[in-house]
């Protein structure tokens, strides 16, 4: 086993009160991709900026190489000073560094470099800041929710970047597939202290339920063993003083281990505020449109929504998902074609920038609206305190100011305050955003049961696959040019039809390639002549080649079967990856010039 290049050795750290960090431990290895994971307010950005050396623990022992270079993701990145965004990402560079990463990564994400820091908007400065961190290819790299607010494309993109980096990682997010993809081991922060398995996030959350099962059970045979001391101290045989207690001393301390026993977070309890019933049809768009100059955002798109329909959007940013989710609620008119909205239409709408959060307002007042104490949730008058605990926030928070909140318990104050408005409507602009993943798994079920209909845009990918019913996406993802495709499913149902539309348009093209070489050869005053030489040749040395191919293919795929591969050799599985990959295109070429060649031999035969 290599020496670690990190290494976190019981952390400690409060703020007042509870302690947030309570014998914390984090290791880090060449090679390891791992996945922080907790609540929401567990810790997890503070353990990190211990490990970035940016905050500094109360005790425990901080490790770093010597020799290793560290780069944060910061969440608000400082541009002051910094013309360009390509003079802040190449800032980032050390002397030794290739200046063309810096190039390479900003056209990936979208930036040219030239762009003005001070007029990004937050998504380009994420970008911004990750082709900063991410252009040295340090030997650790610490990424805080590195998806936020990017689109599904270049969170793919990421995801490639990422498995094949040399850098050691460690990630912090709430996007589930993100992290299934890139991590091979997790670290779970839970009440202060930390947990690891040395598997990716795949099998994070088996192996957590069977940790609190087997913590539950150790917690009720300690109170048993509490019963029976108890019982032999009133009832027992009278022994020796200094025996008594001794057993007197150890009952004490298991009744205190007992008592400061603190069990897991628990889970966020709430459902959405019934409202009356909405009409059947929804929402009924007939050839609508939207261009702004010459650019074209929506071209005639028509669709009907039904009460109960919970429809998804996706697509690349800059795509048109948020005018086109204006458009589909009125909020916007189309330049041509009609929008009808249903009858009895109570919407509650959850903005992605959280712009209805004013941070020096209380939880308690932004909850109730100013109106004293009390919330009417269900038709039933709740005390405020009591409906913020449903969400996990403790009375105390009631009067404390938003400032004060992580972005993800802000994310949930939100979704607190959306879900105690009657509604038969949810429109959900990037809700997944800063949630911890018990909160996510409650917003699915809360999407999943809603009796009303949902439209969300999001780019969590199993999300999307856990929720909706239909997905709307660009036609031509690589360039929208207006024109969106209604799916059924989700979003990987929405990949394989677009796949297996792709198959189809590449029969129908090579069907009429056949066709049109079938007419010129017909046509040709060479038509009943014979194949040329190099045709023959070809023709003759074809499936040779491709035996060879599908061969060097299988060889590779036996090698990558290997499950410690990745994680004992990250360059040589990405190595055999590119190789297979440009195998298999070479397989197809051949393939297809085969068929065409025996195609020709055949009709000069015939």
């Amino acid at each position: 086993m290599a020496p670690p290049i990190l290494k976190l050795d019981d952390i400690r750290l409060s703020f007042g009160g509870a302690p947030l960090l309570d014998g914390a431990n984090l290791q880090l290895e060449p090679g390891d991709r791992i996945c922080l994971v907790g609540r929401n307010g567990s810790g997890k950005s503070t353990l990190m900026k211990i490990a970035a050396g940016l905050v500094e623990a109360q005790s425990g022992e901080v490790f770093r190489h010597p020799s290793a270079t560290v780069r944060y993701l910061h969440q608000a990145p400082d541009f002051d000073g910094y013309d360009t965004v390509q003079a802040y990402a190449e800032a980032g560079l050390g002397p030794s560094d290739d200046p063309y990463r810096v190039a390479y990564l900003l056209e990936h994400l979208g930036l040219t470099g030239s762009e003005a820091p001070q007029s990004l908007s937050g998504g380009e400065a994420r970008r911004a800041a990750l082709a900063r961190v991410m252009a040295p290819e340090p030997d650790i790299l610490l990424l805080d929710e590195p998806t936020n607010h990017l689109d599904l494309p270049t969170i793919e993109w990421l995801e490639g970047e990422l498995q094949k980096t040399r850098s050691s990682l460690i990630l912090i997010s709430h996007d589930r597939r993100f992290l299934e993809k890139v991590s091979t081991a997790t670290v779970w922060l839970d009440r202060g202290t930390s947990r690891r398995l040395d598997r990716g996030f795949a099998h994070f959350e088996a192996w957590r339920d069977q940790v609190l099962e087997a913590e539950e059970l150790e917690q009720h045979k300690l109170g048993k063993a509490i019963e029976r001391e108890e019982h032999w101290l009133r009832y027992g045989v009278t022994a020796r003083r200094k025996r008594n207690m001794r057993r007197l001393g150890e009952l004490q301390t298991m009744r205190a281990t007992y008592r400061g026993h603190k069990g897991p977070q628990g889970t966020v309890q709430a459902t959405v505020s019934d409202a009356r019933e909405s009409g059947k049809l929804v929402i009924e768009a007939d050839k609508i449109t939207k261009a702004y100059g010459e650019r074209t955002i929506v071209a005639p798109f028509s669709i009907r929504v039904h009460r109960g329909d919970c429809i998804g959007l996706v697509g690349p940013n800059g795509a048109g998902k948020t005018t086109l989710l204006k458009m589909l609620t009125g909020q916007l008119e189309p330049d041509s074609g009609t929008i009808k909205l249903g009858t009895n239409l109570e919407i509650a709408t959850l903005d992605q920038k959280r712009e209805d959060l004013d941070l020096n307002d209380t939880l308690a007042n932004y909850l109730t609206d100013g109106r004293g104490e009390n919330l009417l949730v269900n038709g039933e008058q709740r005390h405020v305190t009591g409906y913020m605990k449903e969400f996990l926030f403790q009375p105390e928070q009631a009067r404390t100011p938003i400032l004060s909140l992580s972005g993800g318990e802000r994310a949930r104050l939100m979704l607190a305050r959306i879900l105690s408005r009657p509604a038969n409507l949810l429109i959900l602009d990037e809700p997944t955003n800063d949630l911890d993943i018990e909160t996510l798994d409650l917003l699915q079920e809360i999407v999943a049961g809603f009796p009303g209909t949902v439209i969300l845009v999001s780019h969590d990918r199993d999300f999307l696959d856990r929720t909706v019913t239909s997905t709307i996406a660009p036609a031509n993802p690589e360039d929208p040019d207006g024109r969106w495709i209604e799916y059924a499913g989700g979003y990987s149902d929405m990949l394989a039809q677009r796949k297996g539309a792709l198959d189809e348009k590449r029969k129908a093209e090579k069907a009429e390639k056949a066709k049109t070489t079938e007419t010129a050869t017909a046509e040709s005053p060479k038509a009943k002549g014979k194949l040329s030489y190099k045709q023959k040749f070809a023709l003759e040395n074809l499936p040779k080649d491709m035996a060879k191919a599908e061969a060097e293919i299988a060889r590779r795929e036996e090698k990558m079967a290997d499950p410690n591969l990745f994680s004992k050799d990250p360059a040589t599985f990405n190595k055999l990856a590119a190789e297979m990959e440009k195998l298999r295109d070479s397989l197809i070429k051949m393939e297809e010039e085969w068929l065409e060649l025996e195609m020709l031999r055949e009709e000069l035969e015939g």
